[in-house]
């Protein structure tokens, strides 16, 4: 085993694929303190907590000091840097040769080459103080770092991180490649790196030569680890950021001598001008296994005498998330985050038009810099007040418009700026917004440009219709109508595409298309309750959008606006949840499992992002949890634990190999629920109960339940769900402790996650059965140098069984007949 801490020094964990990771395992202290991980939840009714590590880094360098402007990593020793740790996993040789390649595994940390393992090293190549393997390369020189011929390919795999690529340092050809070679002489395949070029080669070579190489464009951050994979009859060329998840580059059948002959495994070099450098591999045969993602939170600097170390603590995901500023309005998030598949789109301006009472301008929150809109008096009279009702169902207020006539009294102006007119031309103007109103023959916004050659102007003519007036290259406006009245004292939403197929949308319904209105280009002034000094609009106005884009954008957008405003109600949690973290501008959401209810409105903002995800989880009876291996979450649907088989068991273990002073079984009233009152928005408050345990037990009762079902069918069924598995809790073991680097199956147990399975057999005699098999809740775990020791809080796999129709297990009167939900 092998710890691989990396830092993503300068990156930002928001952006994952920009990171370039640096390994700083060799300064973390694994033989006296080691490295703690937290994760998950203490048992299945507590929420999962944010994920933590802690480790402590050597700091007599003071590489790791903020601040200190000597660090090679200055200035990003800060909070809030990325960081991962994983374990690299080494093989084992057993049985005899020719061995399955992937038993070829080096770690290069012992400081002496291993001479049996490979015993040609012309470098010769050394073991650095980092532990990686380090092949020197100088001018006119040709090197061989080769194996011993005792391994085959077929059915296994050869993989190694990438540490250094060479410089060319002045040299006409400078190669360094990891080769599986045949008896052959120039018949091979593998990864050759070029550094004049640049390019990482996936080469099949025969008399040293490829006509058709994969050739990649090298990443520091794509191809950080390679790998040579053969499987049914095809090779795999593979790269991967992390040496846990590999993207194949490139496919070619079996060669034939790859199944009958024994390899050997070599990294050559060449160069033949220039000045000296070399090239380093690292964890060669490495089976990478992540075990935390997130950001340091500080890096505090410590003395022991003159013996400085930085003890770091880490947070994953969560700590970005529960930072930010409580949501605003389903709606409001809505636009804030468009997102329409395939095509480019960018808010130029965003003005919700819910400011306070009183107040005298109204701002932009598109973060476009956009300029505010000043209330503009025109001629005598008339008021303009903000903070009036609004569209109910979000919960924002708007701006209601009382003209002492069409030519007198209040509305809005403003400058967006240049950045908006820079955009507007290269991009195609999309505009939405919404309106209440009973009059007739006003302007509702518009946007023009400084020499008014370009205009378009959104209004409600003598009959109520909206019409949409533009002007291409100046002249008169031109007038395109709607042929949907809107005058009708209800709230309606417009949505104009102006891209080329122009088309506009009225309450998220597709109208005929426009006359191609034209491109309009260059608009830089909005304004808002009428236009231009005249036809002052009477009535409610709110939230006012501009969108540049690439292509259409209406189809998308129009259906999602209208949705919005009802808060999303009757979609599924898992689409809830995935869409709270686009909000969070997070797109990677893992959902496992498939049952999930219509969710209730959470249309009004004031809660945050995690706070609205919380009462998803606990509506869906599901796990929301931060991964472990890169910057996503997952969401796990309540029926992934549903009857466990005994294949979907990560592992099983002795009672015997456990490290048994933590091992207990738990019989008391922890989880006892047998009363249990439950309701939802707007809908009835029921109550369930179990009288058998009431009667052998009292009444337990944890308190109101409020979810946000849409039926009171579906919270009954929450309730019951509830009741039915706590109501006489049988006996469990809620801690295991396993020191898992001793275990044949350590690769096994470190696939265990929240919601894992595993058996625990060979129970003490006084146990009430000689198995105990437990879910996951989450774990606790130290890794050290030759340990690592995992906490697993677990649960009654049992609890989550139910009934299956004639089944022996699943079918048993008064045991296992408890109701899916």
């Amino acid at each position: 085993m092998a710890l691989l801490v990396e830092m993503g020094w300068g990156g930002l964990v928001q952006y994952p694929w920009t990171i370039t990771w640096t390994d700083i395992s060799q300064y973390v202290d694994v033989q006296k303190r080691g490295v703690t991980i937290n994760r998950g939840a203490s048992d299945e009714l507590s929420d999962t907590q944010p994920g933590t590590a802690t480790l402590t880094l050597d700091n007599q360098d003071g590489r790791f000091t903020p601040g200190n402007a000597a660090s090679p990593y200055y200035p990003f020793v800060r909070r809030n840097a990325p960081i991962r740790i994983a374990v690299a996993v080494m093989p084992t040789v057993s049985g005899s040769a020719p061995y399955p390649m992937a038993m070829l595994g080096d770690d290069f940390d012992d400081g002496r080459v291993d001479s049996t393992k490979w015993p040609t090293n012309t470098g010769p190549a050394v073991e650095t103080a980092a532990g990686r393997l380090r092949i020197p390369m100088a001018p006119g020189i040709d090197t061989n770092f080769t194996s011993a011929r005792t391994w085959k390919l077929q059915g296994s795999q050869l993989t190694a991180k990438l540490a250094v690529v060479p410089a060319l340092n002045g040299s006409s050809n400078c190669a360094a490649s990891m080769w599986i070679t045949s008896t052959t002489s120039g018949t091979r395949i593998g990864w050759r790196y070029d550094a004049g070029t640049g390019v990482l080669a996936a080469m099949s070579q025969v008399s040293f030569a490829d006509a058709t190489p994969t050739n990649l464009t090298y990443s520091a951050i794509d191809h950080a680890w390679v790998r040579v994979r053969e499987s049914g009859g095809n090779v795999y060329w593979e790269t991967s950021n992390d040496g846990a998840y590999w993207t194949i580059q490139r496919t070619l059948a079996t060669p034939a001598w790859v199944t009958s002959q024994t390899h050997a495994v070599d990294f050559p070099t060449t160069r033949t001008g220039g000045t000296s450098g070399y090239i380093e591999w690292d964890l060669v045969g490495a089976d990478v296994r992540p075990r935390f993602w997130g950001m340091v939170n500080e890096f505090p600097v410590s003395w022991e005498g003159l013996a400085s170390t930085v003890t770091i603590s880490c947070t994953d995901l969560f700590k970005r998330l529960n930072r930010l500023p409580a949501l605003k309005s389903m709606l409001a998030e809505e636009i804030r985050h468009q997102s329409v598949p395939g095509v480019t789109t960018a808010l130029g301006a965003y003005y919700p038009l819910a400011e306070a009472s009183g107040s005298v301008s109204a701002g932009d929150i598109s973060g476009s810099g956009s300029g505010a809109l000043a209330v503009t008096q025109v001629s005598a009279g008339g008021t303009l007040d903000f903070g009036t009702d609004g569209l109910a169902e979000t919960g924002d207020s708007c701006i209601t418009f009382t003209p002492a006539s069409a030519s007198a009294g209040k509305y809005l102006t403003g400058d967006l700026g240049a950045a908006f007119q820079a955009n507007s031309g290269p991009y195609a103007t999309s505009v939405d917004f919404w309106i209440k109103t009973t009059t007739t023959s006003r302007a509702i916004l518009g946007l023009y440009e400084p020499t008014l050659d370009h205009q378009v102007v959104f209004a409600l003519d003598g009959s109520g219709q909206l019409t949409i007036e533009y002007t291409d290259s100046g002249g008169t406006l031109t007038v395109y109508g709607s042929l949907r009245t809107l005058n009708d004292g209800a709230w309606h939403h417009i949505l104009w595409d102006g891209n080329l197929s122009t088309r506009l949308y009225i309450d998220g319904v597709a109208g005929p298309v426009a006359a191609l209105i034209p491109a309009m280009s260059g608009l830089r002034f909005l304004h808002v309750g009428g236009y231009r000094g005249a036809r002052m609009f009477a009535g409610q106005i709110a939230h006012v959008a501009v969108t540049f884009s690439t292509a259409n954008v209406g189809a998308t957008l129009s259906p999602l606006r209208w949705a919005a405003i009802t808060g999303f109600a009757g979609e599924d949690g898992d689409v809830r949840v995935q869409r709270l973290a686009r909000y969070a501008d997070l797109t990677s959401v893992t959902v496992w499992g498939t049952t999930f209810d219509p969710i209730a409105s959470q249309g009004p903002g004031g809660s945050s992002v995690v706070a609205r995800m919380r009462e998803i989880e606990a509506t869906e009876s599901a796990r929301l949890f931060a991964e472990r291996d890169y910057y996503g979450l997952a969401f796990q649907s309540r029926d992934l634990r549903y009857n466990p088989a005994p294949a979907s068991e990560v592992f099983t273990i002795d009672y015997a190999d456990l490290e048994t002073g933590g091992v207990e079984l738990a019989d008391d009233d922890q989880k006892l629920v047998n009363s249990l009152e439950a309701s939802r928005p707007g809908g009835a408050t029921q109550r369930v109960t179990a009288p058998s345990s009431m009667a052998a037990f009292g009444v337990y009762d944890p308190g109101a339940l409020s979810i946000l079902k849409t039926s009171d069918l579906s919270v009954l069924d929450a309730a019951y769900w509830r009741v039915s598995r706590y109501a006489n809790p049988d006996p469990e073991l809620r801690e295991v402790p396993v020191e898992a680097y001793t275990m044949a199956s350590y690769s096994d147990i470190l696939d265990a996650d929240i919601s894992s399975y595993f058996s625990v057999y060979n129970m003490p005699a006084q146990a009430p059965s000689a198995t105990a098999r437990v879910t996951v809740e989450g774990y606790s775990e130290t890794i050290k140098e030759r340990s690592h020791r995992i906490q697993f809080h677990t649960s009654a796999s049992f609890t989550d069984t139910v009934w299956v129709l004639d089944d022996p297990t699943y079918s048993v009167l008064g045991a296992t007949t408890r109701l899916a939900y």
